[in-house]
């Protein structure tokens, strides 16, 4: 496939300096990457600038350039040079026009906030399944068009992947796609000139600050999704002022929304809710009917996630009967609360979650405490609760004292490494107990991950739970430069089995 360039930079503003008639058989924005016929586009970026790369690229068979100032270079005869403002921009543009702008090809729904997004975009993709409806999904756990499964690197791709993959699905002939929207992509503009059907927000709590500095920044990058630059219906939880904030503008733009939260005030919100080891049951108002099933999801904050599920299929166009009934069976989210299952558990819970901020932490420890309250309310002997975590290299490094005074909610918290990257793992844990000050008697410290998670388990009794937090779903653990293989629930399945087998 290949397009005239003129025909890809159609519709915005630039200046093409050679043969506008020059065909583009493809689209590269790393200079490793290019292939003869592609355009480079020279990204600015945070540590290196693609202009520096445009030799390389010509060499390696790129016949156009994208850049935001001209480039001189003594091998660049030949080469047609497009000369825009904002070559991020200008590469999601391009993108689109050259896949033929597939997101418009079927339900797009974006997701956003700071936790919730994965397990929400399951629950979609679920409630469509059931619909009868073919589903593709994009986000933290990877990539899903129909059955098949594969790994992504970024939550939301760059723009030419993430288009190509629109495609993908468009030719698959996917009718629902579900899809987390990070911070960084709407940032990036990696989502320019995509086409949403649906637009959600979950909640903002602390996260990327080391990118955005400010949570003002961050909230206002998060609310980019429900501007006019991306038209859509909306579903917005209002349980926090971010998403009241959202409401507001919506409201004044007269766009169509569904609020949810906990508050009586959202059109959809809990009337009662059972919290169980192994489900949730609920009574939900929805637009004033009240619908009342059971879900095999624990935890409050999966009942977020559970009305914000519900609200995007409403917007979609689905019925309440058939949500109730697709959420009544809908599959465990890896990583998300997920219980740890094995042969022997001496009466010991584990749950395994990705909470990587504060706040998910709170409320994942929460859910679990909360349903060791539920189990000694009928008699059961459910006691204290682990939890073992730590925090990851290269990232934010503000939150880490905050996520170590959110642990000492547990009965006892064992701190140790998560995915130090090229960070010392000690220097991490040491800003992290910086926030648990002289509750020394409630932590102590393990840098081994599997050994911290061994130790959990020595220590717990039957009708005690341990909450595993920080890597989920993921099964490898970054160490430097190297990739080890590295999985929560198969290493306190081990662990269990050999305390107890």
């Amino acid at each position: 496939m290949s397009k005239a360039c003129a025909e890809l930079f159609e519709g915005m503003d630039c200046s093409i300096l050679g043969n506008p008639e020059e065909e583009v058989s493809g689209i590269a924005y790393r200079s490793d990457k290019v292939r003869p016929g592609d355009a480079f586009f020279c990204i600015v970026g945070f540590t290196a600038d693609g202009h520096s790369f445009a030799q390389d690229a010509i060499n390696r068979g790129a016949k156009v350039l994208v850049v935001e100032r001209k480039v001189y270079l003594a091998d660049a005869t030949d080469v047609t040079e497009v000369v825009v403002k904002d070559t991020r921009k200008a590469m999601a543009h391009v993108a689109a026009n050259f896949f033929d702008h597939p997101s418009k090809s079927f339900n797009l729904v974006g997701i956003t906030g700071t936790n919730g997004k994965t397990t929400t975009t399951y629950l979609v993709e679920h409630i469509a399944r059931v619909a009868g409806r073919k589903t593709g999904v994009i986000g933290t756990t990877g990539i899903r068009i129909g059955d098949a499964q594969e790994k992504s690197e970024h939550t939301t791709p760059e723009s030419p992947d993430l288009q190509g993959l629109f495609a993908r699905m468009r030719d698959e002939r996917c009718d629902v796609v579900a899809m987390e929207v990070s911070s960084h992509a709407l940032d990036l503009l990696r989502t320019w000139h995509t086409h949403f059907t649906v637009t959600a927000f979950t909640n903002l709590t602390q996260d990327h600050l080391d990118y955005h500095h400010t949570f003002d920044a961050y909230f206002e990058a998060k609310a980019k999704l429900f501007s006019a630059d991306y038209p859509a219906r909306r579903v917005i939880c209002i349980d926090d002022k971010w998403g009241q904030e959202l409401l507001r503008r919506c409201s004044k733009a007269e766009e169509d929304v569904i609020t949810t939260g906990f508050d009586a005030s959202a059109q959809i919100h809990p009337v009662s809710v059972s919290y169980e080891l192994t489900h949730t049951s609920v009574t939900l108002e929805v637009r004033g009917a009240r619908y009342t099933f059971s879900y095999p999801l624990v935890g409050r904050f999966n009942v977020s996630n559970v009305m914000t599920a519900f609200g995007v299929a409403l917007q979609l166009g689905l019925k309440p009967e058939l949500i109730v009934r697709a959420l009544s069976d809908v599959p465990p989210v890896p990583g998300r609360l997920e219980r740890v299952k094995t042969e022997h558990d001496g009466g010991i819970s584990i749950y395994v979650d990705y909470a990587h901020t504060p706040d998910a932490l709170e409320k994942a420890l929460a859910s679990v405490m909360a349903l060791n309250d539920e189990a000694k309310a009928e008699g059961k002997p459910y006691g204290r609760t682990f939890c073992v975590f730590g925090c990851g290299g290269d990232r934010d490094a503000s939150k880490r004292s905050i996520m170590g005074r959110a642990a000492l909610a547990a009965d006892y918290a064992i701190v140790t490494s998560d995915n130090p990257r090229h960070e010392n793992p000690l220097a991490i844990i040491d800003d992290i107990v910086r926030g648990m000050g002289d509750a020394e008697g409630n932590y102590e410290i393990e840098p081994d991950r599997r050994n911290a998670i061994a130790r959990a388990i020595s220590l717990a009794q039957s009708g005690d739970s341990i909450l595993i937090a920080g890597k989920g779903h993921e099964d490898y653990q970054l160490v430097g430069d190297e990739v080890l293989s590295f999985d929560d629930r198969k290493v306190a399945a081990e662990e269990l089995e050999k305390r107890f087998a």
